[in-house]
């Protein structure tokens, strides 16, 4: 089996995060599927079929599956367009999160992907305990969004995982206005096995609508601060976060599966 390993949200390799896509003919089981994405040990490995004019994908931490991924996402529609529909620009994905609509602009790949509804709740101790300093104030979606009051913080901060895997929300953001940039932000995932998630696609379509109602504007330029570091050129329109990056192949490898 042949796969892919690109860095998303980045031009460079070794920066921006890292994803394995598996582009295959049929679908194998998900024990293999799972073996494989252990095997790679990043914070995603994703798998498509085609599934005629569109591609079923299905996203994978070390953890198990999850329902929505923006960086592997972006590296499978990367890999896409240029090793399987290099003369489309558009591609539709069949997933647990519906219909997902990716469109290729030059060396930029956009994502469509839907925004989470976001409701306010307290600020707890345990916040306090896990990020290792007090939140201005916290949302929860699907995942946990915590806002704090200096990008300095933000980018520093050394959270206590075990504390942060107790929290609610299947991932834990923290951001922060930027300095040079709308928005600086880090994601957390000690649930689904990874400590960090270098630059999480998902985790934006939490902070994207936050920013974008505080700071009153529709497009977001959001830096995720984790040591490989991305950029995510993003808008909000009505429920849908549009958000686009760059990516960059690092190899490509034969997979001997003998099972």
């Amino acid at each position: 089996m042949k796969q892919y390993i690109v860095d998303a949200f980045t031009d460079e390799v070794f920066h921006g995060n890292q994803a394995a896509i598996c582009i295959m003919d049929k679908w194998i089981s998900e024990e293999l599927m799972m073996d494989i994405t252990k095997e790679n040990n990043y914070s995603e490995t994703a798998f498509a079929v085609k599934d005629g004019e569109k591609y079923h994908l299905r996203w994978f931490t070390p953890g198990g599956e999850i329902d929505l991924c923006g960086h592997a996402t972006l590296a499978c529609a990367y890999v896409l367009f240029n090793f399987y529909l290099e003369n489309e620009n558009r591609v539709v994905f069949s997933t647990l999160s519906g219909d997902l609509i990716v469109t290729r602009h030059d060396d930029l790949y956009e994502l469509e992907f839907p925004a989470y509804d976001l409701k306010e709740i307290d600020v707890t101790d345990e916040m306090v305990d896990a990020f290792g300093a007090k939140p201005l104030s916290a949302y929860l979606g699907r995942d946990l969004l915590c806002v704090f009051d200096e990008e300095d913080l933000v980018r520093n901060m050394v959270p206590d995982m075990e504390k942060i895997q107790k929290l609610d929300g299947l991932l834990q953001h923290a951001t922060a206005k930027g300095n040079s940039i709308d928005t600086v932000s880090r994601s957390f995932a000690p649930k689904l096995g990874v400590s960090e998630d270098p630059v999480c696609g998902s985790g934006h379509c939490h902070i994207v609508p936050y920013w974008a109602n505080v700071l009153n504007k529709n497009e977001i330029v959001a830096y995720q601060a984790s040591s490989r570091g991305g950029t995510l050129y993003c808008r909000l329109e009505g429920n849908k976060v549009f958000m686009a990056g760059k990516g960059a192949l690092f190899a490509i490898c034969e997979l001997n599966i003998n099972k």
